[in-house]
Order: structure tokens, then sequence, then C-alpha cells
């Protein structure tokens, strides 16, 4: 008897099967684990990758896209579009894929029981499909929608934290909070909308799983009722619908996450694909060094079409000291910094020692020009890091005297920690003056063939102004040095001034040539010193 066997009775013992479901256990869980672990480790690694093009891109753009944007816009897309970004790719695809396998392992194994109940177990399915494609449109615009207000409110904040000395200053707090509270109202309003949406969208998708099954329990159950169908195969086809619910409401979360992935991804490629303005010569023209001659040939330019500077026609030598003066609004920052590139300008209009500017590599003509602009910036660390970012390796020694040049050490002697004094966001610690006599000092320290100075002494008294000047005459030597300013004492000792108005050059010659000319810039020298006089008394 104990040889033999019996038909239908199976050979392995129940102990068997009891391990056999542990190890499908233990290896669901080891898959699990492992799967998660590598696609949110990938959503990380691309958020990174894409993070650093991103910043790469940003460095690499010119100043007319920064015109057209906002601080706060930028700042927004490195946090919560690139964060939208990285769900999509680590818990979005996941759930995509765990929701694929799923699905097809459970149809296929309802198919091989009944084909006739797998197809009423989807019956609803296709309703289910064409509410998301209504919806996924509405999903798509209320996304975009709060990208945006999110967008404008981090402009706002960012924008409010920089001017916060202006806002107290003239008592705004209450307009700027009113201002958030309307922003923030909007950003609520989208969002509101999208989880209304997704109210609707997750409970309705369990629902339609929730319908199927109803059919297949009236279906399943009257076939079992007449003997159509074994129990046990009604049973493992519930089991198997039963692994479709979860699925089913995670594709609700799935389309939110792929539509707010899709805006995001969206605005991160208008940085990404944005190209400069300003574009590198394909086929540079090869320079050694430059001297510093500047010739301007009947140059115009102007932002969006208007005209700004027109038929500017100058001969600049090197080692010769230029001066620029003009009422506000004459060009005369915008004719500076056409020399460096920072806006576009046509071809046979600016020459570098004979040289279109245009053929010019970018990084030979701006690595010999020390600029500095009206607005100092300062990075938020040392003062000697800062005049330091004005050559990369520059030694203690040399930062020094670039500081002695720029009249800053007497300053730098009254602070505790000396040039490793932390200067604050934007400089915020240090007067005007000093910012500008840091500003000063970095531009001296690069050791530039041209120099440009765009009103940089308009924030120091007239005795710090002669000293600093005084300091930068033994400094000029044979570079070429074009000085912007409004105080024209700061223009004296240049060996040619133009007077620039309403983008032309209205007057041109020494500074006593053009006292005794008796124009525009005779009369501003009036104007100036009958100004002094009154201060004096």
């Amino acid at each position: 008897m104990e040889g033999l066997q019996f038909p239908g009775r199976d050979s392995h013992s129940p102990g068997w099967y009891g391990l056999l479901i542990i190890g499908a256990a233990l290896a669901h869980g080891v898959v699990r684990i492992f799967s998660r672990t590598t696609l949110l480790h990938a959503g990380r690694r691309i958020e990174y990758r894409i993070r650093e093009d991103l910043y790469a891109k940003l460095l690499s753009l010119d100043l007319p896209f920064f015109a057209a944007g906002r601080t706060g816009d930028l700042i927004s897309r490195f946090s919560n579009d690139l964060t939208n970004v990285r769900m999509l790719l680590g818990f979005g695809f996941l759930n995509v894929v765990n929701t694929i396998i799923v699905y097809v392992a459970a149809v296929i194994f309802m198919v091989r029981i009944n084909p006739f109940l797998t197809l009423c177990a989807v019956l609803p399915y296709p309703l289910m499909i064409l509410l998301v494609k209504q919806v996924s449109r509405r999903i798509f615009y209320h996304s975009k929608r709060a990208q945006e207000e999110l967008a404008a409110l981090t402009s706002h904040a960012e924008e409010s934290i920089a001017a916060s000395v202006t806002v107290r200053a003239y008592r705004r707090e209450e307009p700027r909070i009113q201002a958030f509270r309307e922003l923030a109202g909007r950003y609520l309003y989208s969002s509101m909308k999208m989880a209304n949406l997704r109210g609707i969208v997750i409970p309705f998708m369990a629902s339609m799983g929730g319908l199927g099954t109803l059919i297949v329990l009236f279906v399943g159950g009257g076939r079992v009722i007449s003997g159509v169908m074994t129990l046990g195969d009604f049973v493992a086809f519930t089991g198997y619908l039963a692994m479709l619910i979860w699925p089913t409401v995670v594709l609700g979360w799935i389309l939110n996450l792929l539509q707010r992935g899709a805006v995001s991804m969206g605005r991160l490629n208008a940085v990404l694909d944005a190209s400069p303005v300003v574009a590198e010569d394909p086929t540079p023209a090869p320079v050694e060094r430059i001297a510093g001659r500047i010739e301007f040939r009947g140059l115009s330019f102007g932002y969006n079409g208007e005209p700004l500077l027109k038929d500017i026609s100058l001969c600049i030598r090197p080692g010769m000291k230029l001066g620029i003066v003009g009422p506000v609004g004459s060009g005369k920052t915008t004719l500076v910094r056409l020399i460096t590139r920072l806006y576009p300008v046509a071809d046979g209009m600016i020459f570098i020692d004979g040289t279109d500017i245009n053929r010019l590599p970018l990084r030979a003509l701006r690595d010999a020009i020390g600029f500095v602009p009206q607005e100092s910036f300062l990075f938020s660390r040392t003062l000697g890091e800062n005049i330091a970012y004005g050559r990369e390796g520059a030694s203690t020694g040399e930062v020094e005297q670039a500081a002695r040049l720029a009249r800053l050490e007497g300053d730098v002697a009254g602070f505790s920690k000396g040039y490793g004094t932390l200067v604050g966001e934007r400089g915020v610690t240090l007067s005007g003056g000093q910012k500008q006599r840091s500003a000063i000092a970095r531009a001296l320290l690069k050791d530039p063939a041209v120099l440009i100075l765009d009103d940089p002494l308009s924030a120091v008294d007239a005795r710090t102004e002669e000293e600093i000047l005084g300091g930068l005459a033994s400094y000029y030597g044979n570079r070429t040095v074009l000085i912007v300013s409004h105080r024209l004492s700061a223009l004296r000792g240049c060996d040619l001034i133009v007077v620039l108005e309403e983008g032309r050059i209205v007057e041109q010659g020494t500074h006593a040539e053009l006292l005794a000319l008796g124009g525009r810039y005779a009369a501003i020298h009036r104007e100036q010193n009958l100004r002094e006089e009154i201060e004096r008394f």
C-alpha cells in the first residue's frame, strides 16, 4: 500500500508548498527593494545631471536672456520644477513599470482561467480611458498655471528679501504683504483645482475597478452555480482581479505626476534650449595679445528695435585715457558694455586692434578687459575673496596691493578680521563707497590691457575720489582706460573727453578745449561748480 500512487494526489507535502510560498515572498521582497532603490536612485542622479546642465547653461547665457526673465522664476525652476521631474522619473516610472507588469501578468492568468469573464472584468476600462483623456488636458492646464503662480510667488519673495532695506525705509511692508497674499491666493486656487481633479480621477478609477469586480461576482457566481466554472477557478480569478485594484488607483496619481512633470520639463527645456545671443565666431581670429586699440565705425545700437546709440565714430589709441560724459539715458553705459560684448553688435562697427570684435574669441576679449560696472556686486564671502575674484590664484600680497591702489586699505584696517571680513549678501555690511572700491580693486588685480570704469566713484566723497584717481594714475601706464562719470573732476586728466547726448557724440576734446568751446560740457562744468559752492555754504 505504501508504494501505491493514487490518481490526483500531489507528490509534494504541505511543508514543501509552505517553503515555496516563503521563498516566493522573499524573492518578491528582494526584487521590490532592488527595483525601488535602482529607479529612485536613477531619478536622483538624473535630477543632479539636469541641475548641473541648468547651472552651466545659465552661466553661458548673456544679458538679453536675464533681462527678459526674473530671478525668482529661475530659482523656482531649479527647485520646484526639478522636484516634479525627479518625482516623475523616480516614483512615477517605478509605478508605471509595476502597473504594467501586474496588469499583464494578471490579465494573462485571468484569460487562461476564463476569457469571457476576463472580458466582463475589463468592460469599465474604456470609460476610464475616456475620462483620463478628458481630464488630463485640464490637469496639464492647471498644473502649468500652478507652476507659473509658484514662480511669481518665489520672485516676489526673492525681490522683497533683496529690497528689505528699501521696503522698510518707505514703510511698504503692508503693501508687500498684501501683494504676497494675493499671489499666494492665486497659487492656492490653482493648486486646489489640481487637488479637485485628482480627487475626481483617483476615486473614479477605484470605482471602475470595483464595478469590474461586481460584474465578475455576478457573472462568475452564476457560472459557478450552474456548474460551468469550478469554485477554485472562480476564487483564483477574483484573486487575480483584486491584484488590479491598487494599480488602477495608482494610475490616477501617475496621471497627475505625468502632467506636472511634463509642464516642469517644458519649463526646464525653455532654459536648456536657450542660446546666447552673443555667439562665438566658428572661426575666430588668432589673438596672442590685445594691445587696447579700440575703434568705433558708425556704431548704431538699440534695445528691442529702439535706437539708443547713433552713428558713433571714434578711435581710442593704446594707452589713451578716454572720458565719457552725458545726461542720463544718453547711452554711456551701453557704449562701454558693447566693448565687452555683453550685448550683440553688428559686424563692422567695433574693432579691437584692427580686428572686428565679433571675430575675437570671447575668452581672449574679456580676459583683456577689466570692467567696473555702475552697480558693484559683491559675493557673500570675505572681502579678500571678493577682490581675489579678479584673478584666479592671486596671492595675498597682490590682493592687498590692489586694495591700496583703490584706497581701500584704510577701511580694511578698521575691520576686526581685515580681509577675512564677511561682507554679507551683496556686500550689505559695507558702505556704498567701500563696495565700489572693492570692485575697483578686483578689476585692478586682473591687470587688464583695457580698463573700463563705469561711474565707479559716485558713492565716494570728493576727497576720496581725488585719492583714488591719484592712486590709479600710477597704475594706468600703457593701459587703455575708459572712464564714464557724471563728475567732471574724474575726467580732467583724460587725453580725450566725449560728450554724449541722445546717443550721439555732440562734443569731443580735452578738458581745456571743451571749456573753451563753451558748449554742453562747459555748461555741465558751470553747473557742478555752482552746486559745490552752494554746498560749502
